[in-house]
């Protein structure tokens, strides 16, 4: 397949040799030897569990539907009943203090959950549920570094990545902290080579570009952390990120930027990403058809201006890229929770190695908090639970997350992977359908553009949608002044009105004293009794940043163990990516190729190459 870019033509890219790789990928089947170890390996963890808890073994995570058996479970959905007759209002009118009350804090971060439809024994419940399903030791399981990826058979350390050089963190009895802090040294080295101009480009010129290319947890973390941080930025450089295979993607990024000066950063744990090397490819045609002047050393000018992010040492080699500039990072980091290892290149390039660190220093906040603090305290847990309470107690389907901050205008989507690829299940660790809804969509825009797009359904729908409101105190412009601490106020009124009005809405009576016709008065009540809960940050930095991400990773695995699912495999993203490397084969045959799928792809395939040949 030959990738063009209107007139330009960027190199092969050999669809059936991805195809193959990507056949290889899916149906690789581990020996008999592999398989015996990986059960051995999860039922000892599950038993360990067990034994820890003194957990009936009949009850046990790993025991097939028995979720929805546990008298804790039962206990909730007999609650749920009762408590649904309560309206936000009652609750609030029986208890003046409950706002003062129903608040935790901690990692620089404020959680108001005194509007979530919950009274104090719902808490006593949801804690109880937690505590039967081992919550606490799941934690520690995960601190430890025990296998809880259980269908990939691997540790479960993000934490690692940000724990302080004097931390011991163990994987099969070696202590993974001092590799994490060399590679972070590395980079570190490197960014502020690139940084202050010492590292330039072939031609000598100073690097002033930086694309970064990656899909996935290899992009939507580095792209939010990007556009959530660019005041701290360095603001003559230029950062762009590549992840769509869509050629578009590609030609928009690179359209009005000189190639010798711009740096790409490829990332791919494995550097067999379909959509990445496609776009890598597109990238290394797009330099050397600049720079590659007759008689140039191809390799010098790839050598200047791509570096790697992934662990594949042969595969970037053979690219071209200097293995030197290869930062590498381990198995037991997914790609969505990544964004704080070497994918985090582009971060530390544009605001630096000492703000990346402050950043490392929030998430690491928020993870000792997790570890240690008493679960009715525990904001990760509190946020997972009521989640739970939520999804699973009260049938809300979708989950609003309405960031009062333009800068954080990607974190909603950022939120999609971290929370629907990990809990998208519909099986248990042990392997047998679930009969209770796991994972929630989430989804959100920045406010206050959310208020004049969704809203309406939000509060007149007929549709349960708990939201979460983020808000920060301090402005986190370069704006100043009497006018720029008004348009603040004003944005944050805005947080604090829709909580409120999703919370207690407006009864008929309310709106007929009004004075509104009899008519139009049912089309102006708010029923409320919307659960909501507020997040109050100081200011968008660095550190609270990475403390806020930390407290969704860490809600997302709270819901995933009382869910008893594992939350760290995707399997379920596989199935699409090994048709597509098939149907690409078929899509570039010259001669009309023999289709073997369904009537209705066969057919839509005729009409693309038939109207592709058409415009060719």
């Amino acid at each position: 397949m030959t990738l063009r870019f209107g007139k330009l033509q960027f190199g092969q890219l050999d669809c059936a040799a991805l195809a193959a790789d990507r056949e290889r990928q899916i149906n690789f089947r581990p020996t008999a030897a592999a398989h015996l170890r990986t059960e051995r390996r999860a039922g000892k963890f599950m038993q360990k569990l067990t034994t820890s808890t003194a957990m009936d073994p009949s009850q046990s995570a790993a025991s097939s539907g028995a979720l929805t058996r546990r008298p804790q479970w039962r206990a909730l959905q007999e609650h749920a009943g009762a408590l649904g007759r309560s309206h936000l209002r009652e609750l609030f009118a029986a208890d003046p203090a409950r706002g003062e009350r129903l608040r935790a804090e901690a990692a620089g971060l404020y959680l108001d959950y005194s509007k979530q439809r919950i009274s104090d024994e719902t808490l006593r419940l949801l804690l109880e549920l937690a505590g039967a399903c081992s919550l606490p030791a799941r934690i520690e399981a995960m601190f430890h570094g025990e296998r809880i990826n259980v269908t990939e058979d691997r540790a479960v350390l993000h934490v690692a990545l940000r724990a302080p050089p004097d931390e011991r963190i163990m994987v099969d009895g070696h202590d993974v902290v001092p590799d994490v802090h060399a590679v972070l040294d590395r980079m570190a080295t490197f960014s502020e080579h690139v940084r202050d101009g010492t590292w330039t480009g072939h031609t000598g010129k100073r690097v002033r570009n930086v694309i970064s290319i990656g899909i996935g947890g290899s992009d939507l973390g580095p792209v939010m952390a990007y556009e959530a941080l660019r005041q701290y930025s360095r603001r003559e450089m230029t950062f762009r990120f590549v992840s769509n295979v869509d050629g578009g993607d590609f030609a928009e990024a690179t359209r009005d930027l000189d190639p010798a000066e711009t740096l790409f950063i490829i990332c791919s744990k494995t550097f067999n990403t379909l959509e990445t090397l496609a776009n890598a490819q597109a990238a290394r045609a797009w330099c050397l058809q600049a720079l590659g002047a007759a008689g140039v050393d191809e390799s010098l000018v790839i050598a200047r201006h791509f570096v790697a992010v992934s662990t594949n040492t042969a595969e970037v080699r053979k690219f071209g890229i200097d293995t030197a500039r290869m930062f590498g990072f381990w198995d037991w980091v997914g790609g969505r929770y990544s964004m704080d290892s070497a994918i985090g290149l582009s971060t530390m390039l544009a605001i630096g190695a000492d703000n990346f660190r402050a950043m490392l220093a929030g998430f690491h906040a928020m993870d000792a908090h997790f570890r240690s603090a008493p679960l009715q305290r525990n904001l990760p847990v509190l946020m997972g639970l009521l989640a739970i309470w939520n999804v699973n107690f009260l049938g809300a389907e979708t989950i609003a997350v309405l960031p009062y901050a333009e800068y954080l205008k990607r974190f909603p989507a950022y939120l999609q992977q971290l929370t629907m690829e990990s809990n998208g299940k519909h099986v248990s660790l042990d392997g047998n359908r679930v009969d209770y809804a796991t994972g929630p969509i989430y989804w959100g825009e920045p406010g206050t553009n959310g208020q004049h797009s969704f809203y309406q359904l939000i509060h007149q729908g007929t549709r349960l949608i708990p939201c979460d409101f983020i808000g920060f105190c301090r402005m986190s412009t370069p704006m100043s002044g009497a006018r720029a601490r008004d348009q603040h106020d004003l944005l944050m009124a805005n947080v604090f009105a829709q909580g409120e009005a999703l919370a207690f809405g407006k009864t008929l009576e309310q709106v007929k004293a009004e004075g509104t016709p009899g008519a139009l008065a049912p089309h102006r009540v708010f029923e409320g009794n919307r659960p909501t809960t507020t997040i109050l940050v100081d200011a968008l930095t660095p550190t609270s940043l990475g403390s806020l991400i930390a407290l969704y990773e860490h809600s997302v695995f709270v819901q995933g163990v009382i869910w008893d699912i594992d939350s760290f495999d995707q399997w379920g993203v596989e199935l699409g990516k090994q048709l597509a490397a098939r149907t690409a084969v078929e899509l570039a045959a010259m001669a009309e190729p023999a289709l073997a799928h369904d009537s209705s792809t066969n057919a839509l395939i005729r009409r693309y190459r038939q109207l592709r040949a058409q415009s060719a």
